[in-house]
């Protein structure tokens, strides 16, 4: 059983984590913006805290076994592009001033990629009006996240698209930089099974200082 801290576990990925943690009997320290929102379980503190407080996200991870951060502000907050610019590199901030080891991040699919030197971000598919929240995140992973050796951080980036209509089936394929793609060139994943590869990579660690990503 893992002590972790969650960032963001309300949201469309950090609930699926939640469930699939508290289904695994895993204690988990809820940071969010409103703690109605969480589900009342014995094995989950809800926090009410905001990511940009360094010290505040420090302190209440002290002694945990991991950070896991599904950071979104909201895909219609007009100010995504300028928060996740400034956020994420406040909660690697306050993940090394924890000592905790381990971060483990929700990340994009833009910089996965789809051919030999072309990544999805630059093939003009991903919708304009996503794209203030696809580029920092990006940029955060080629930019900083690269270039950081003194924690054991992971990104894990989903499939092109989460299934909206997704199931929990336990089977999926994992990579490395390359989009996973289906038989019919499609490259998807439901947010459960996602949730899965998630807190299998808690358990188990295979992936250290890298991204990895998933598909069917």
């Amino acid at each position: 059983m893992a002590n972790v801290v969650l960032i963001g576990a309300t949201g469309f990925v950090g609930s699926a984590i939640l469930n699939e943690l508290v289904e695994r009997g895993h204690k988990v320290t809820a940071v969010v913006r409103n703690t109605s929102r969480l589900p009342k379980n014995d094995n989950i503190t809800a926090i009410e805290e905001d990511v940009a407080n360094v010290d505040a996200i420090a302190k209440l991870s002290e002694g945990k076994d991991a950070i896991i951060s599904s950071y979104n502000p909201g895909w219609m907050n007009p100010q995504i592009t300028e928060l996740l610019y400034s956020n994420y590199p406040k909660i690697l901030e306050a993940t090394k001033k924890s000592g905790v080891k381990r971060l483990l991040i929700v990340g994009g699919a833009g910089t996965l990629f789809v051919k030999p030197g072309v990544r999805l971000i630059d093939t003009g598919v991903i919708p304009d009006e996503i794209m203030g929240g696809v580029r920092p995140l990006a940029d955060f992973y080629l930019k900083t996240l690269v270039n950081e050796h003194d924690i054991d951080w992971v990104f894990f980036s989903p499939a092109g698209t989460f299934d909206k209509e997704g199931k929990k089936t336990g089977k999926f394929r994992l990579g490395s930089d390359d989009l996973v793609v289906d038989a019919q060139g499609n490259s998807h994943i439901s947010v459960q099974d996602y949730a899965i590869a998630m807190v299998d990579e808690l358990e188990q660690a295979k992936h250290h200082k890298e991204r990895f990503t998933i598909g069917y």
